[in-house]
Parts: structure tokens; sequence; C-alpha cells
């Protein structure tokens, strides 16, 4: 009998979410009745807002939510994506340029299936998000990882983009404010890039997810808006989940130029065809609707960050870049490694991660994750008492 073909040797290459990895490893910790705090992941604790949810529930009743609509998103909720990218993002588009996706990480994979030919390579600065490697893999490009440390502030500089373009280099990811650092680029910084991006004829795909979650007067600048003729070469991913803590809705989106747009809507009217009907009506509501709620959410993730910064910096060893954006802490904890604690030696930031739930009960998700070791990506999304305690229990194993 002849052996079975094998399987795809793409699939097989590409790695678990690692943070998705963690959080199921705690969640399964705390079924079997153990005390765990997680900071794993990157979704907020409060519950979509009332009017979304009675939006969709409008939508149940009726009838038109139950077809096919155009594969592309609802016209409507694309003239108010259209209308966010304007306020926020300083861009302005037609709807014919807007895609609606099942969550982000739909919009991240078609952005890379759209500009990346095989063999491509694509500027990474990290640390970066687990997914952006695992989709330019998928689409065959090469990523190429640019790292900037603490020192830094995580950012990377054009100079060190410069020094890593090559022939080959046709895409730069861009991310701010990011995960897992949530770093911030200034005005500056990003018209830099973006100019940088422009004078080499180099795709940007700028995910704005988080644009909205900014803190100490801060504005996160889309590179658009900054280097408006950079449109032309650029896509923004963005979404409802961070902002609006609908996750589970899955509904986001991808903004660019007409040619791409054909392309990606080409493409997801063969993967998925339309985003659930009603999850689209609530995610207009949230464009559309009061914004009050959504402040009260940016507060208090803003009293959580600058409690745990002011906590973790307690900790001797521990170094807390101050992030003024999304709601993560990316602390560079080499001066943890190479020690022994409660018996137990940690030289990486995975074996450190281990150490820190098995024996404090604490769930982080370590750098390996996101680039280089040496790093512990903390997500302040969660109750201010359980997110006191976990970092208590750190200084606790550390002091």
């Amino acid at each position: 009998m002849t052996e079975r073909a094998p399987l795809s040797r793409k699939l097989s290459a590409i790695a678990e979410s690692a943070t998705l990895k963690v959080d199921a490893k705690a969640k399964a910790l705390q079924a079997a009745g153990r005390p765990v705090i997680s900071y794993a992941a990157g979704e907020p604790d409060f519950s979509t807002p009332q009017f979304i949810v009675e939006a969709a529930q409008h939508a149940l009743a009726d009838p038109a939510n139950y077809r096919y609509t155009p594969a592309a998103g609802l016209p409507v909720l694309r003239e108010a994506i259209a209308a966010k990218t304007l306020r926020d993002s300083g861009l302005e588009v037609q709807p014919s340029q807007v895609i609606v996706t099942n969550g982000g990480k739909q919009s991240v994979y078609q952005a890379f299936q759209t500009v990346v030919n095989p063999g491509d390579e694509v500027l990474l600065p990290a640390p970066y998000w687990t997914t952006y490697p695992e989709a330019i893999a998928l689409a065959d490009g090469i990523p190429v990882e640019v790292f900037a440390g603490a020192d830094q502030e995580y950012k990377v500089t054009v100079e060190q983009l410069e020094a890593a373009r090559t022939e080959r280099t046709t895409v730069l990811v861009f991310v701010s404010p990011s995960n897992p650092t949530g770093s911030v680029y200034t005005p500056e910084e990003t018209a830099a890039i973006g100019q940088w991006a422009l004078e080499h004829g180099i795709w940007v795909i700028s995910d704005e997810i988080y644009q909205n979650l900014v803190y100490e007067g801060v504005r996160a600048v889309s590179i658009v808006e900054a280097v408006p003729e950079l449109a032309g070469q650029t896509i923004l991913v963005n979404g409802v989940a961070k902002t609006y803590a609908m996750t589970g809705w899955r509904v986001g989106w991808m903004v660019g130029p007409a040619d791409a747009m054909k392309l990606a809507g080409n493409l997801q009217s063969h993967l998925s065809s339309n985003v659930n009907n009603v999850a689209q009506r609530a995610a207009l509501a949230a464009l559309t609707g009061p914004q009050t709620e959504v402040e009260e959410m940016r507060l208090a993730f803003d009293r959580r960050r600058r409690l745990i910064v002011e906590e973790l910096a307690k900790i001797p060893g521990v170094e807390v870049p101050n992030p003024l954006g999304a709601f993560y802490v990316y602390p560079d904890v080499t001066g943890l490694l190479g020690r022994s604690w409660g018996g137990v030696e940690a030289n990486t930031s995975l074996e450190l991660a281990d150490l820190i739930l098995e024996q404090a009960e604490v769930a982080v998700v370590p750098g390996e994750a996101f680039g280089p070791s040496g790093y512990l990506r903390l997500s302040y999304a969660l109750g201010d008492e359980q997110l006191l305690e976990g970092i208590q229990r750190l200084q606790r194993l550390f002091s």
C-alpha cells in the first residue's frame, strides 16, 4: 500500500500562537483549582458596552441579516470605517477602499498576501506581535527582524531600517502603539520612517488596532497622516476588538489603495466571504454611537498602567520603560537571569516565565514569543485587585 501523501510543509512550519498557548495553560490551571493570575491575554476585561449589544439584538430580528451580504462588508459599515479613518488616521478614503474582515488577524493575513511575493523580505521591527512572522511566512515572504531594546523604548530608527534593507526588501511592518511593548512613536519618528519608506518604494503595513488607547496626552499619529504621499503604498489594519472590548465579535478591517484592496477583496471572496452580519451591525453601532464608555475604559487602563509600572519597578533587576499606549508593559528582565529562584535557575525568559508560573502562580508571556529572550510581556487588561496581587507575588518571589 502506498504511504499517505504528506501534510502541508508550509503549515507544518507555522508555530502555535505563544500568547494563546500561555493563556490556555493558565486557564487550565485555574480550572484545576489553582489560583493563577494571568497577564497573558491581550483582551479587555470589560464587557462590551450595552448599546452595542442592543444593536446586535436588534439585528437578530431583521431577516436581512440572515442572508449573504457583500464579501467586502456591509456598505454602511464600510462608510463608517472610512469616516473613522479620516477622523483618527487623517486619511480620506472611499468606502470601496475598505474591506471588513473576521477580526484584525484576517486583515493582517490578507495584507501580507496582497503585497508580498515569494522571496520578498519584510522588515519586522522587534519586539513584534507573535502572529506577524507566521503571516509573512504564509505569504512566502522572509521576515527580517530589526531589534530595538529597552534603551530605545523598543522603537527602531531609520538608520536601523536602512542597515537591514536589501534589494529584496519590499515591505515594512509599522505598529504604533505596539503590541507587545506599548511603545508609541512620536510624530517626528513616524514621519522619518514614513519618508524613508516612500523614498525606497517600500510598502507599509501599519497596524493601528490600539490607536485609541494612548495616555499622558499622547496621540498615535498615523504614518499616512505624517506622510500623506505614502497612502499609495500603505495598508492600514484595524478593528473594534481592543477599543470597544469586542474581542469575541471578530470584526476587523483593512484600508488601502484601490488596486490593493481589489486583490484583497478577491481573496476574501474565496477565503471567508462576508463577516457575520450581526457582528457587523454591532461594529457599526460601536463606531457611530456614544464614546463615553470607551473613554471610561481608557482611563481605567491608564490607572492600571501607572500602577503596574510603579510596582514592577520595585523589583531589583527589572527595567520597565514607560508604555504610552495599548495595555501592555514589557519589562527587561535580564537582571533576573542566570540566577536561582526557589532552587531553580533561569537562564532565559522562557525558563523564567515557567518558574514564575510554578512558584508564584502568575502567567506571563516570555520575550521569545516576540523576538529575543530577556523580556516578559504583561497585559494590564485585568481587574485592579488581581493586577496588584500578581505583581506582589512577583515582588515576594524575587525579593
